[in-house]
């Protein structure tokens, strides 16, 4: 009973994420299609209306491909190949929309060089917005391990002496400083979050809220109540998943 209600929250937390970011992505690309349009001199509002149209059809398609059938791991492996197929996916249905468009409303005749003509454009544009989608999606800002020949991460050169030498758990931002959980205790540096996990690189790590960042090694248990993810630490201390990020972190297998 435990594991179906689990498994119900997980499929409801992915749908929240799933509906942001569509209506995050729809109204970026819509804002992007009216800017160019009226960048580039369109003759008028219809234009621009069925720029949007074919714009929020593409993001929509865009949105579907890459749920239901661009692999999961592409995201992390191989995000060229997602942003590709992505692309595919959107072009050539879209490129039927705006062919079909020029020849009902603007009177157009149905070529082969209309055809390529069109296709190159939409090609491009898909292109772009599947960046942007990926930009507005905003995964998890994860860090990776690094070789043992490698030198440590910068980060670890800012913890007080008594923290040197420690194990590192996890960062937490509070106000302008961090707070650092660390094997030796805890302490604050004067430090924006979004610096330290830049120079995190080199622990295996991720940000999992927007004012945390946890090392994997540190995490002791996962729990799950109201549809919300938490990680308890190696020190007792409790770092929350937030919805944005909870997607990334299960499939790179946090929990």
């Amino acid at each position: 009973m435990a594991a179906t209600r689990e498994a119900c929250d997980e499929a409801d937390e992915e749908r929240r994420a799933f509906r942001i970011t569509a209506i995050r992505v729809v109204l970026v690309a819509i804002v992007m299609a009216v800017l160019l349009g009226v960048s580039q001199g369109a003759n008028n509002l219809l234009d621009i209306a069925g720029s949007c149209l074919e714009t929020a059809v593409g993001a929509g398609l865009g949105l579907t491909a890459g749920r239901l059938w661009v692999p999961r791991h592409w995201y992390h492996d191989k995000l060229w190949a997602a942003a590709l197929a992505i692309t595919a996916s959107v072009t050539l249905p879209i490129t039927a929309i705006v062919v079909t468009w020029h020849v009902l409303i603007d009177h157009r005749a149905l070529t082969f060089g209309l055809l390529i003509n069109v296709l190159p454009s939409v090609f491009g544009t898909s292109l772009v917005m599947t960046a942007v989608a990926f930009l507005v999606r905003r995964p998890s800002t994860q860090t990776h391990a690094a070789p043992a020949s490698a030198p440590p991460p910068k980060f670890l050169a800012r913890l007080p002496d008594k923290l040197q030498g420690a194990e590192l758990f996890a960062v937490e931002a509070e106000d302008h400083y961090l707070r650092v959980h660390t094997s030796l205790g805890q302490d604050l540096i004067l430090m924006r979050l979004a610096d330290a996990i830049v120079e995190l690189e080199g622990l295996e790590g991720a940000q999992t809220h927007r004012s945390w960042w946890v090392a994997k090694a540190a995490v002791r248990s996962a729990e799950r109540a109201d549809g919300r993810a938490t990680l308890t630490l190696k020190d007792g201390a409790e770092a929350p998943v937030s919805r944005g990020f909870a997607r990334e972190l299960r499939a790179a297998g946090w929990f």
